[in-house]
């Protein structure tokens, strides 16, 4: 049985965050082990021919070496997300911003069976072969998972909507005994068979809550240069992600005309007028002009995140989607 320990200061640092990066790592884990990951099995299908790309195959090689052992060292090798909207390059950054002795300490750390021939190489020469997983990942994410990404990330702001929800009506004991079925808190610990057996003390730097739509159990990933420790955790609702969505319902389409109806069951979960635009395939312009009739008939209400609004359906407007 593994555990975190936490005091006050750490509760009060408690944040969320999405991360690109361990997405991507994850979605290659599931394709190389579908049998952990049923619920994904319609976009598993389609990755098969992924991989049958030789170039990219060749790109993403030190990535499918690790695949097999990714349960022992993406904790120590991925960084935690610095931020709740970080992109794919900031992340990717920090990876390569690791020092090597830090690398070469995580991977001496991990149990056997003995490491592969990539990790091998990387716990030898960090400084050259780090940039050859980071490469392996960013052509990894380009190809199999930004396609999909709006759908993925929309799931991951649901879940963080409903926990910040939770926080607000019942508290913090109720968020964290929610995160996971193994996951337990006793007092200033969290403990499950899936942390860290030695345990972690958070020592006031906080916590990072990561939902994640590949994870199949929690895991910790490691903080760095005053970024809080992470705890990834499997999201809710998953079993919608890879669902095939149908047309709008023709009532609310004939209601608020069909391009205001689409947009509107969009916004579920928080969403930008980029997010939207992408989504529904409208221009930005035109996102913007529905958006301002949905907030003035009070079935969107939206919130500022630093330069960017956030849109989400009001109570209104969730009770006038799912009675249609």
């Amino acid at each position: 049985m593994g555990e975190l320990r936490f005091g006050a200061h750490d509760l009060g640092n408690l944040r969320f965050a999405i991360s690109p990066l361990w997405e991507t790592a994850a979605a290659a884990r599931a394709v190389a082990d579908p049998g952990r990951h049923v619920v994904h099995l319609p976009w598993i299908r389609r990755a098969p021919s992924l991989r049958q790309d030789g170039v990219l195959a060749g790109r993403t090689a030190p990535l499918t070496a690790l695949a097999d052992r990714f349960d022992l060292v993406a904790g120590p090798l991925l960084p935690a997300p610095r931020c709740p909207l970080a992109e794919i390059e900031e992340e990717l950054s920090a990876l390569l911003a690791t020092p090597p002795e830090q690398i070469r300490d995580a991977l001496a750390a991990v149990p056997r069976p003995a490491p592969t021939g990539f990790e091998r190489r990387l716990a030898e020469d960090p400084e050259r072969v780090l940039p050859e997983l980071a490469e392996a990942l960013h052509s990894w994410w380009e190809a199999a998972v930004r396609p999909h990404w709006p759908r993925i990330r929309a799931v991951l702001e649901a879940d963080i909507a409903h926990r910040t929800r939770l926080l607000a009506e019942d508290g913090i004991h109720e968020v964290l005994s929610s995160l996971h079925p193994a996951l337990h808190r006793a007092g200033d610990r969290l403990r499950s068979p899936d942390l860290p057996a030695d345990g972690e003390d958070l020592g006031g730097t906080g916590l990072t809550l990561t939902p994640s739509a590949f994870a199949d159990r929690c895991r910790v990933l490691t903080g760095r240069r005053g970024t809080p420790p992470a705890l990834v955790y499997p999201a809710r609702a998953l079993g919608l992600l890879w669902e095939r969505r149908e047309n709008t319902d023709d009532a609310l389409a004939r209601l608020l005309g069909r391009s205001r109806a689409r947009l509107l069951a969009c916004t579920g979960s928080p969403a930008t007028t980029t997010q939207l635009a992408a989504r529904t395939g409208l221009s930005l312009g035109a996102v913007s002009q529905h958006l301002a009739v949905l907030r003035d008939a009070g079935l969107v209400t939206g919130h500022r995140y630093r330069r960017e609004v956030h849109y989400t359906a009001t109570d209104l407007g969730t009770a006038l989607l799912t009675r249609t």
